[in-house]
């Protein structure tokens, strides 16, 4: 499993997400969601919707998976990133990755992404994830790595990653 001291490659490491976190946090989620920023009105009720979906990604992540875990990535001690992903009985599920938006493109969701497999494949349990069609780069990173389309939706895509007997 993903632990404090965890040490990636490209220089990153993942640690517990805590409560002064959660400026950078909140400020993280609204770059990641540049579809929210296109609604038609007026900037305080965008940023009203960002947060009301922000809260939601929170409470939702916590009612349906109580037991996930949230993590900042780092590199070289600055928050870049940050990862909230479940430990489950029968896979793990990542629930939630995203970049500052200068680190996005520098191949470091791939960096977290295979420590996540790794991690999977010394418990045997497939890794799993829900991408929105509106983020068709996720989607490639993921097929990159192994995952394949489980379910398509309208609007999202579950890929799943199967861990490979050694």
């Amino acid at each position: 499993m993903l632990d404090s001291a965890n040490a990636l490659a490209d220089g990153l490491t993942i640690r517990p997400a805590r409560p002064s976190d959660e400026p950078f946090l909140a400020a993280l989620y609204r770059s990641a969601r540049p579809d929210l920023q296109l609604i038609d009105a007026d900037p305080e009720l965008i940023e009203s919707v960002v947060a009301q979906q922000y809260q939601t990604l929170q409470t939702g992540a916590g009612t349906a998976y109580p037991n996930a875990m949230h993590y900042v990535i780092e590199k070289t001690a600055a928050n870049i990133g940050a990862l909230v992903v479940d430990f489950g009985p029968n896979e793990v599920r990542v629930i939630y990755l995203a970049f500052i938006p200068s680190a996005r493109g520098l191949g470091f969701g791939r960096t977290v992404l295979q420590g996540v497999q790794q991690a999977a494949r010394q418990v045997h349990c497939p890794v799993a994830a829900v991408v929105w069609r509106s983020n068709p780069r996720a989607r490639q990173h993921y097929i990159a790595l192994g995952f394949q389309v489980e379910e398509a939706g309208d609007t999202a895509e579950r890929l799943v990653w199967y861990p490979t007997a050694s």
